[in-house]
């Protein structure tokens, strides 16, 4: 199953792939092709999906989650510019560790997608019990550090694909480039186009609020659309990234 994802993010990222070699020597404009990329990644396909999924779900009940994306792009920020800032004091020792741990970060991803595919089901009620699920929970109160925590444990879902692009090859230029400090967060702006493109075309077609306008009853079904949506992802995500 895996094998089936990475053929299918290689077709669609070969185009951006290119673009980017060509770019090499621009490290600005290449970091964002190189985000783009990995967002394009097998293990981050199905953490955009869900991401545009949960963020699209609320554009359009209620309101464009502008402010939900933004800390949701932050989050990811802050998780690349800190692997960037360990890699540059800790040096190729730590680098050369990390695949280590990022396999276990990357398996955590799909059990959580199946508990918020239950949630927005409405199959769980929290009472406080499950404190997993609190992150959705935060996000349906418009929670900005639920928004944070999100795009910060999304980015960590390395897989080996991911690896190479950041680590392999991003940093390399962030060690050589006088600028290179700001080479990680452009990185991770670039894993955010994707999601920041279909936010904006929700925005651009009026879509914003449309279930406010179309009742109550609309609105759940859309929710439960979402919830189904986020279960297949995350039943998918667990077989493909439990069974390596």
């Amino acid at each position: 199953m895996y094998s089936l994802l990475s053929e299918i993010s290689a077709v669609i990222s070969k185009p951006f792939f290119n673009l980017a070699n060509n770019l090499e020597s621009w490290p600005i404009v290449f970091a964002l092709i190189l985000g783009l990329i990995g967002a394009l990644a097998p293990c981050q396909l199905t953490g955009n999906i869900s991401a545009v999924t949960l963020y699209g779900n609320r554009s359009i009940q209620k309101k464009i989650a502008w402010k939900d994306v933004t800390y949701f792009t932050l989050g990811k920020v802050v998780a690349f510019s800190l692997l960037g800032v360990l890699v540059w004091l800790l040096g190729r020792g730590f680098e050369q560790n990390l695949p280590l741990y990022f396999p276990w970060l990357r398996k955590i991803m799909g059990p959580l997608l199946i508990l918020v595919g239950i949630y927005m089901l409405g199959f769980i009620k929290l009472k406080g019990t499950f404190k997993v699920l609190k992150l959705s929970k935060e996000y349906k109160h418009e929670s900005p550090f639920a928004s944070f925590m999100l795009g910060l444990s999304f980015s960590l879902a390395f897989c080996p694909t991911m690896f190479v692009l950041f680590f392999v090859t991003l940093m390399p230029i962030v060690l050589s480039s006088p600028y290179g400090f700001i080479l990680p967060p452009t990185f991770a702006l670039g894993t955010a186009i994707p999601l920041l493109i279909v936010i904006f075309i929700i925005w651009y077609l009026g879509g914003s609020g449309m279930v406010m306008k179309k009742g109550r009853k609309f609105g759940m079904f859309i929710q439960r659309i979402a919830g189904v949506l986020m279960l297949l992802l995350g039943i998918f995500d667990t077989f493909t990234y439990w069974s390596l």
